[in-house]
């Protein structure tokens, strides 16, 4: 029988939104069978920022205990699912420091033939969903990734409207049960595809 993929979810969140997706993400890769690791990327925003906002600080301080993303969770996993808010239409910052210290790694060729997704969420609607999973993409190329969208895919997706990645509206009102249903589903199709190509490898 063949072992289910090792899944990495590794996330930015501010105010909890997308901390909320990655725990979905991970309940779905899990009950696909996935050993899962949730990882947080370093906070890069200075304290006096963070206190600025009631919510920011309130997340920053309940979540003290989730280990910081490191390399060697891209080298264990066979599935590597990001989460990110939009910044005008591209990845956090926070996201992309992570990202942009992985060159050693890419030169190495260890980043590629891995599954790589992502989710997102942005502050209103056509505020760069589909911007910020195309920009992630583009790294996903240089890394020799196998880039897997939920696409329509699921019924649960026809509901939540978007095939490119699993996302939330702030501005909207607080996630609901389709977004973190679509969460689910995208963690487990990723390890679905990437499990079935640990098997044929």
């Amino acid at each position: 029988m063949t072992q289910a993929a090792n899944v990495a979810v590794i996330y930015y969140s501010a105010t909890g939104n997308l901390h909320r997706m990655a725990e979905a993400v991970a309940e779905g890769a899990e009950k696909a069978g996935a050993e899962v690791r949730v990882r947080k990327v370093a906070e890069l925003a200075p304290p006096e920022a963070i206190a600025s906002n009631p919510d920011w600080q309130a997340h920053v301080d309940s979540t003290k205990d989730v280990q910081i993303a490191e390399h060697d969770d891209l080298l264990w996993a066979d599935a590597v699912i990001f989460g990110t808010p939009t910044r005008y239409g591209t990845p956090s910052a926070q996201l992309k420091q992570f990202i942009d210290t992985t060159g050693p790694l890419w030169k190495e060729g260890k980043l590629a033939n891995k599954v790589y997704s992502v989710f997102v969420s942005t502050g209103t609607p056509h505020g760069g969903v589909e911007s910020t999973v195309l920009s992630l993409s583009n790294v996903f190329y240089h890394w020799g990734g196998i880039i897997v969208p939920p696409g329509y895919t699921d019924p649960v997706q026809f509901e939540a409207g978007n095939p490119y990645a699993a996302s939330y509206v702030a501005g909207a009102g607080p996630i609901g049960d389709t977004q973190l249903n679509a969460s689910r589903y995208q963690g487990r199709r990723a390890t679905e595809i990437a499990t079935a190509l640990r098997a044929a490898g």
